[in-house]
């Protein structure tokens, strides 16, 4: 999609062709190609289609409601923050009495418009034409242009220094897929450091993965999950130094440290088994989780956790544990066939056998239903059997 054939799409023939397309099915895009190109020009019925497609996909991460109303690049809307993400992320800027940010690699606008919501005055910078339209568009498509500017610009040569804080998206993605190195990133996360530096409060986001060594010393490091999937890392400045962090969405609910605990001990599995939270995870906070739980690791390397006694905690889902087997596939598919397990649920941590695999060869069947960890016990290949926690 060209400047062009988005600026077609803002005019009121474009708008109207786009909100009819609302509930089209992509499976009879030929025909409806055909019908509409009766009436329209061909340049603005793919325009529309191909924004159609976009603003369904966008459903799930930003609701029915926005996605509806907003328009999208084809990799903006993959890459642009959770709404839920975004949301909670501008309320705590809020807390901190936060109320005029820089948002530098904006995108399409996402977290300029949870700002702008909260009544936080916003300055989006980006530095391609088709992006900083669309995001310009978003901000007048949900009634929050008086509070975002959007600008076309190179991030690293915009004067913020009137601004209380700066949030800062780096492009992650590159011509061959996810960029891992940060210093790859664009701008490189060297400079949105120095960046960072510069304002009273600042946030990096930045990839889940980044090594807890990479972390700056005076940041605080934040991992963020929503319904269990991990999203993103944040890198806070002028918060809480030293201090790692993980958010669980929604809720939001919290964990941080200051000081991390030592690795909890192993020992053997009991009754039930706990899954942390991947941001629990992500931000080296099981030892945490295990101990609020009396609980202890089945592995040395594996982060499962397992107790005796069931407790309540938001920080990792519970299974109760029938079995627990050394790593065999006859022996597994006997079970089943034993309980008359057709429902599989098969998890994995510390084993190279991949689920759908394993569900080909062990064929459940039956009307009962049961969860098997694929996993390592005292260093040994295991398979773990059970249920999640009434």
């Amino acid at each position: 999609m060209t400047p062009e054939d988005f600026a077609a799409l803002l005019t009121p023939e474009g708008r109207a062709l786009l909100d009819s397309l609302r509930d089209y099915d992509p499976a009879q895009e030929l025909a409806v190609a055909t019908r509409l190109r009766r009436e329209h020009p061909a340049a603005l019925v793919s325009a529309a289609l191909g924004q159609a497609r976009l603003r369904q996909r966008a459903v799930a991460k930003f609701g029915a409601e926005d996605a509806f109303r907003m328009f999208f690049t084809p990799g903006g809307g993959e890459m642009a923050t959770r709404a839920s993400v975004a949301s909670y992320r501008a309320e705590r800027l809020a807390g901190l009495g936060v109320r005029s940010v820089a948002d530098l690699c904006c995108g399409i606008g996402g977290d300029a418009l949870a700002l702008a919501r909260r009544g936080i005055r916003v300055l989006a910078v980006d530095l391609d034409p088709l992006t900083v339209a669309v995001a310009r568009a978003n901000a007048q498509a949900l009634g929050l242009a008086d509070l975002i500017e959007v600008r076309e610009a190179d991030v690293t040569t915009v004067d913020v220094s009137s601004y209380e804080a700066v949030f800062i998206d780096p492009a992650r993605r590159g011509g061959r897929g996810r960029i891992f190195d940060p210093e790859s990133y664009s701008p490189p996360l060297s400079w949105a450091v120095g960046a960072a530096r510069t304002a009273k409060y600042a946030a990096i986001k930045i990839a889940p993965g980044i090594p807890h060594e990479a972390v700056p010393a005076e940041a605080e490091a934040e991992w963020i999950s929503d319904h269990g999937d991990v999203k993103e890392a944040v890198l806070w400045f002028g918060t809480a130094p030293g201090t790692v962090r993980a958010t669980l969405l929604p809720g939001p609910v919290g964990l941080h440290t200051a000081e991390p605990l030592p690795d909890p001990q192993a020992g053997p599995v009991g009754r039930w088994l706990y899954e942390p939270d991947g941001a629990v995870i992500r931000a080296h906070l099981v030892a945490e989780v295990a101990e609020r739980l009396d609980g202890r690791l089945i592995d040395p390397t594996i982060a499962y956790i397992t107790a005796d006694e069931l407790r309540d905690t938001p920080y990792a889902t519970a299974y109760e544990i029938t079995d627990v087997l050394p790593f065999g596939l006859k022996k597994l598919k006997a079970l089943l066939r034993e309980r008359e397990v057709g429902v599989l649920t098969v998890k994995k941590r510390g084993s190279a056998i991949e689920p759908e695999e394993l569900r080909r060869k062990v064929k459940p069947s039956g009307p009962n239903s049961a969860t098997v960890f694929l996993t390592r016990v005292a260093g040994a290949p295991a398979m773990l059997i059970g249920s999640p926690a009434a």
